[in-house]
């Protein structure tokens, strides 16, 4: 309704500044839902924005504005109130309208799949393939996919991609850590390193290597330990202070295994585990995302970005930009110029790159495949890596708005025990696996991503009006309840009859529901353009909400043919907008629960 009032309102600004020889100014027309019914449906500002910039009185250029509105059925009557609101009262069939577009559209009605908005890359999860993926993840996961499904639904090519930090220290020590366990099922005696990764999913992937290769990785214990100084050890009792100290202590003692490792096993040997233990990994993951109804039209590896070669390229624009320089032997980029708090190291003295290097690489080489507009979903501890980020990407594109960041803050579990769990942490897949995908997906994104997420497992589990989700498919099952048993009494449905007798939807639910439905398209617009999905998780309640009180209030399969037909329109068309705004939302309408 509302884009049809702005059409009305945009004519009769062009016709009424024609009238006073001035060109219609480009304003943007605001129509919001009274709050009184008294004052009308709906109200617009318009007269007041644009008055000063005419010189004209605002309330007179709000009688200009109403004497030249397009006459439309779905307005009975128009008043000005105040200093210059413009009131529009509905007609009693105007929100009725909607139902054969929404029939005809299906369920994408309300959405605009053009793509003319632009490319757009939404890039999200990327969890380092060190090992499964935990609760805070998925939540990153159910908040990036349902972003990208509503901005390919109001008018953007989307692309989704997923960053595998396979490079770097992490994945040397998840290299190390599954040959460690490897020589042990092959009955070495060793000590496990204090900082390696120590939980169950190792010793699956040592255990898969062995049943793939035997023992050509076997290497004696003696060996690896050969001329090394123990491992230091944290003494009881032991202050903050020396905690530290023994912590970075214990890294350089697994900084010694990973040389020795690449030593014993060759270049290749080492490439093999790693490679194997990637695989093993990334396979998990990619079973957990498929579970969680999350689809990747890419997946993006940092190591073949470092090996390309393209890191120090597109580090070499920079420095011919004069934004780089060197200092101690590093070289820096000049972040603070950019709002940044201080200057970033790109390359230690030493060569290496620092993790910020690679990292802005991949986001040099996403503008450079043609995305404009990049969107990041990252977790709340990266909030200090924004700014500089941020301030490369200016720098190479002179746009302040090119990169946007969404950090998802942390996820607690509470009330319930878990039936299952993987190790000494609740993975994404035990809780699908203990709540189902649907109620995980649903609890992710019924509360804003910025906001601390405290996830109910008893709710969720159950099977009452309480648990959102299960009142939102509820929903969707009674009104399918309601035509399986029209079948059942050999009753018919004549959409077309149902769609000529709409004038019949009179009472306070019917119109509350189609008040309800026709709030969808905006809602979509919104939850996309300020990137909040749980404004689409909270309509849909609010759907069901109107749909529950209109069941609970009346009968559907009664005597009267003609009012019959137009409720059994009216419950279609709800059932239609919740399977598409499910759909985006990822979550399964049920038929029958």
């Amino acid at each position: 309704m509302k884009p049809h009032l702005q059409d009305l309102l945009r004519a009769a600004l062009n016709a009424a500044c024609a009238e006073l020889g001035a060109a219609a100014p480009a304003a943007n027309i605001v129509i919001d839902a009274t709050k009184d019914k008294v004052h009308g449906d709906f109200a617009s500002n318009l007269a007041m924005v644009c008055a000063k910039g005419l010189g004209q009185p605002p309330r007179k250029f709000a009688e200009a504005l109403v004497r030249h509105l397009p006459a439309s059925p779905r307005v009975a009557k128009v008043e000005i109130a105040g200093p210059g609101f413009i009131n529009f009262f509905l007609t009693g069939d105007a929100l009725s309208a909607l139902l054969p577009e929404i029939l005809a559209a299906g369920e994408t009605w309300g959405q605009d799949r053009s793509g003319a908005k632009g490319k757009v890359m939404v890039e999200f999860v990327s969890a380092n393939p060190t090992g499964p993926m935990h609760v805070g993840h998925g939540r990153g996961a159910a908040y990036g996919d349902t972003l990208a499904n509503l901005l390919a639904a109001t008018g953007y090519a989307v692309h989704r991609e997923y960053y595998i930090n396979d490079a770097g220290r992490q994945v040397d020590v998840l290299t190390v850590s599954v040959w460690l366990r490897y020589l042990e099922a092959g009955g070495e005696t060793l000590s496990f390193p204090k900082r390696g990764y120590p939980a169950d999913y190792i010793r699956r992937s040592a255990e898969s290597i062995r049943a793939a290769h035997g023992a050509a990785f076997q290497r004696p214990a003696a060996d690896l330990y050969r001329d090394l100084a123990p491992e230091p050890q944290l003494p009881e009792g032991a202050d903050d202070k020396t905690k530290d100290a023994i912590k970075l202590q214990q890294e350089a003692y697994l900084d010694r295994l990973i040389e020795r490792a690449r030593a014993l096993l060759g270049g290749e040997g080492y490439a093999q585990i790693t490679r194997a233990a990637l695989d093993d990994q990334l396979a998990v993951i990619r079973a957990t995302l498929a579970a969680f109804h999350v689809r990747f039209d890419q997946w993006y590896s940092e190591r073949a970005l470092v090996e390309s070669g393209f890191a120090k390229t597109a580090i070499e624009r920079l420095h011919t930009a004069g934004y780089v320089y060197e200092k101690d032997g590093a070289q820096w980029l000049k972040t603070s110029d950019y709002g940044d708090e201080k200057d970033r190291v790109l390359f230690k003295a030493d060569g290496a790159a620092t993790y910020f290097a690679n990292d802005l690489a991949y986001h040099v080489d996403k503008l450079d495949r043609g995305y404009p507009l990049l969107v990041d979903v990252w977790g709340a501890d990266h909030h200090g890596y924004i700014a500089r980020v941020r301030a490369a990407i200016e720098m190479l594109t002179q746009r302040k708005d090119a990169l946007h960041v969404a950090l998802m803050q942390f996820v607690t579990l509470s009330s319930g025990r878990m039936g299952k769990r993987s190790g000494n942490f609740v993975t994404l897949q035990d809780l699908i696996d203990e709540v189902g995908a649907d109620a995980t997906r649903f609890f992710y994104l019924a509360r804003s991503h910025d906001q601390h997420l405290e996830f109910d497992i008893d709710l969720a589990r159950s099977q009452s009006n309480d648990n959102p989700v299960y009142y939102v498919q509820y929903a969707h099952a009674r009104i399918c309840s309601v035509f399986r048993q029209l079948a059942e009494k050999g009753g018919t449905y004549d959409r077309d009859a149902g769609l000529a007798a709409l004038a019949r939807l009179d009472t306070e639910e019917e119109k509350n529901l189609l008040t309800v439905l026709g709030k969808y398209p905006e809602l979509l617009q919104i939850a996309a353009g300020n990137r909040t999905p749980h404004t689409l998780a909270f309509y849909v309640q609010d759907l069901a909400a109107a749909l529950h009180a209109y069941y609970n209030q009346h009968k559907f399969l009664i005597d009267d043919a003609e009012l019959q037909n137009a409720r059994l329109v009216l419950i279609e068309a709800t059932r239609t907008v919740l399977r598409g705004a499910l759909g985006l939302l990822g979550v399964e309408p049920k038929d029958s629960m």
